[in-house]
């Protein structure tokens, strides 16, 4: 297939030690960062559920016509692989849930190569869900439609909603039966097989540092982390014996601004392990993620964490621990004195995370400027928005939507029905004024902050319950739901009229409070 443009020079194969043994069985692998894996086709007939056309255009430089084709079919389901080509699956440890786990891996996932785009991008392109690999422990390497609807259409969201995060090209579906006890409670059942295209600039992750400073396989750490500094972080000079100080204090700058976009946009990961966090800080591995109806900081999208230890509220803290982690992995390359600056530039992370939420909320409301007292006029309206359970994406966007006239008046209109969830708190009148003064100290035309909040504030996001109904309609080969509201989520903030007809910015029906999010995918 000519249209896939991968590259000549594999630079994964080329630079690192792969796995001898080419058998595909779950073993411990040693002094290699990848095996050699090739995709388990499905066996029975095929469905392109669904495509991203912007991926498919704008990084894959394809025609869209390819999508009609068996070949185009064959490739993204891992049916066929390209001919020169070596699928890889990578190898990797990590902390789960706070508890070294050792060797993970890609326990389901097949890296097919390189591609190299005509902007000359170089993307990582990976098929998720294409059959056991020597890291799938007691697992089958399959995931299944319902997860798979959710990887593909919250890649595409999140990346509409500015946040840093992997891509996804293709979602196929077959009637391969794959067996799922969803809540781990003792019922599992046959559901439908699917598979992933997504894509990535690199898909290292800490854990992928982690396993090789654990095994003490310090050549290979060093290898590792100068590849990744070379191909993905430009601004630092190999040859500087302090890189390595650079590569964490970009690392660390960078996952805080991911997790403070995270937390702006009432995201919640739900499985923050090292092995899910990507060393170039992008939003990798969606699996029993969720974004916050009610403003719930301690809101948890996975049923499987009974703790809490992910929730949406702890995830600032949960970026911290990751980050000592990949701090510890990389203490080996370090002197003594530079193993405590490390220290230093972790600490600053605090701050970090705080200054770039404290933006973004004051992007959310259309305020210009800083204000020695916005921290605590912004934790005011959190607060707020706690004790009434109100929408947290949608008081934002109904509050672009009021005027400053009414806003004096105290007058908030019928459709504004997130508000109508706040205006009986005792405080939530003071807090208009206050949020009146703020707008006016600087003189921002109203015209001018409600175009801004317009365009910062998406009007949808990838509700579970709105997710939940494209997934059944999907598992019951209707596709057209899944592609319309990846339509949708493409354009967040601009309304739509078959979304508003679906209720998408509506109030969310009774029902969807007792979804639950499966970690079994």
């Amino acid at each position: 297939m000519k249209s896939w443009n991968l590259a000549d020079d594999d630079l994964l194969v080329s630079t690192f030690p792969i796995d001898p043994d080419l058998n595909n069985y779950v073993r411990e692998v040693k002094e290699a960062v990848f095996s050699i894996v090739k995709p388990i086709s499905f066996k029975t007939p095929l469905h392109l559920v669904a495509y991203s056309k912007e991926v498919l255009e704008e990084i894959l430089d394809m025609d869209l016509s390819i999508v009609d084709e068996k070949d185009f079919l064959d490739f993204v389901s891992g049916t066929e692989i390209l001919k020169g080509s070596t699928p890889l699956s990578h190898r990797y440890g990590g902390h789960q849930f706070g508890i070294w786990a050792d060797q993970l891996g890609d326990g389901r996932a097949v890296l097919l190569g390189e591609y190299v785009n005509r902007k000359g991008e170089r993307w990582e392109l990976q098929l998720k869900g294409s059959g056991k690999t020597p890291y799938s422990r007691q697992g089958d390497g399959r995931a299944v439609l319902r997860s798979s609807v959710r990887e593909f259409l919250c890649s595409e969201a999140m990346y509409h909603l500015g946040i840093p995060t992997s891509r996804a090209a293709t979602l196929v579906t077959s009637s391969d039966p794959v067996m799922r006890d969803q809540f781990y409670d003792g019922h599992p059942k046959a559901e439908r097989g699917a598979v992933v295209l997504r894509l990535a600039p690199s898909w290292f992750r800490i854990g992928s540092l982690e396993i090789l400073e654990s095994n003490k396989e310090f050549d290979l750490l060093r290898r590792l982390t100068d590849f990744v500094i070379k191909q993905h972080f430009p601004q630092i000079d190999m040859k500087d014996n302090d890189r390595y100080l650079s590569f964490f204090s970009h690392v660390v700058s960078q996952t805080a601004y991911m997790i403070a976009s995270w937390q702006s946009v009432g995201f919640s990961h739900g499985v923050c392990n090292t092995d899910n966090f990507s060393l170039l800080s992008i939003t990798i591995d969606y699996g029993p993620f969720g974004f916050l109806d009610a403003y719930v900081p301690n809101f948890v999208p996975n049923s499987s964490d009974d703790e809490g230890m992910y929730s949406y509220d702890k995830q600032p803290d949960v970026g911290y621990f990751n980050l000592d982690k990949l701090r510890i992995a990389l203490m080996p390359l370090l002197t003594t004195t530079q193993n405590n600056q490390m220290k230093v530039i972790l600490q600053g992370y605090v701050d970090i995370y705080k200054e770039n939420f404290l933006t973004l909320l004051r992007n959310k409301l259309g305020l210009a400027g800083e204000q020695e007292q916005d921290e605590f006029f912004l934790a005011v309206l959190l607060k707020i928005m706690e004790e009434t359970k109100s929408d947290f994406t949608m008081t934002f966007r109904n509050l672009g939507d009021w005027k400053v006239r009414d806003m004096k008046m105290y007058s908030v209109p019928d459709d504004l029905w997130a508000l109508h969830q706040l205006e009986n708190h005792k405080y939530f009148k003071q807090w208009v004024k206050m949020y009146v003064d703020r707008i006016e100290f600087v003189q921002i035309p109203d015209e001018m902050r409600m175009k801004k909040m317009k365009n910062t504030n998406p009007r949808y996001i990838l509700r579970n319950w709105i997710a939940q109904t494209v997934i059944e309609q999907a598992e019951n080969d209707y596709f057209e739901g899944v592609r319309q509201l990846l339509t949708i989520l493409q354009n967040p903030y601009v309304e739509n009229e078959y979304a508003e007809k679906m209720g998408y910015a509506s109030q969310p029906p009774k029902w969807a409070s007792s979804l639950k999010v499966s970690c079994s995918s």
